[in-house]
């Protein structure tokens, strides 16, 4: 099994970065992991809908570039599907009896995603009904991922 994060603008904090290594180191032990960023677009201080509209459109264009054919795409949105980390580890195990090999997360910028994003998503996940920060929603998406394998292979993790 292939995970694949694509990301809208880098960790710039080192808390942040050294949070994602630790998981993804962590995470390889279970499967491949690619982390790719794109670049994050600039909006003006007070964006119209329709400059923020334009500013997910060309960060969408960026993300769905970077998708392998054959991928199953989850969207993060914070409107989407709730999970607890069990039904999110069966929902990871299923996929290669489904014949897919690669699951393809995308985590937009700071105005999210676009709508040609999520047309494209098999899943829209939310990580929670709380909104974050995008560089910590890529850490906590690594920790569930991580959660997730461990579950899956009946590890203990702390609950």
């Amino acid at each position: 099994m292939a995970i694949h994060l694509i990301c809208v603008g880098g960790l710039k904090e080192r808390y942040w970065r050294e949070a994602a290594d630790e998981y993804r180191k962590r995470l390889e032990r279970y499967c491949s992991v690619t982390i790719d960023e794109v670049k994050e677009e600039r909006a003006p201080e007070k964006p119209s809908a329709a400059e923020e509209n334009a500013v997910k459109e060309a960060e969408g264009r960026a993300l769905l570039r970077r998708v392998k054919s054959g991928s199953r795409i989850v969207a993060l949105d914070a409107r989407g599907v709730s999970l607890s980390s069990e039904a999110f580890a069966e929902r990871l195990a299923a996929l290669p009896h489904a014949g897919v090999d690669r699951a393809v997360f995308l985590v937009g910028g700071p105005l999210g995603l676009a709508d040609s994003v999520f047309a494209r998503a098999d899943l829209r996940l939310s990580l929670s009904e709380m909104t974050f920060p995008h560089r910590m929603a890529r850490v906590i998406l690594l920790e569930q991922l991580y959660r997730a394998f461990k579950i899956l292979r009946g590890e203990a993790y702390h609950k």
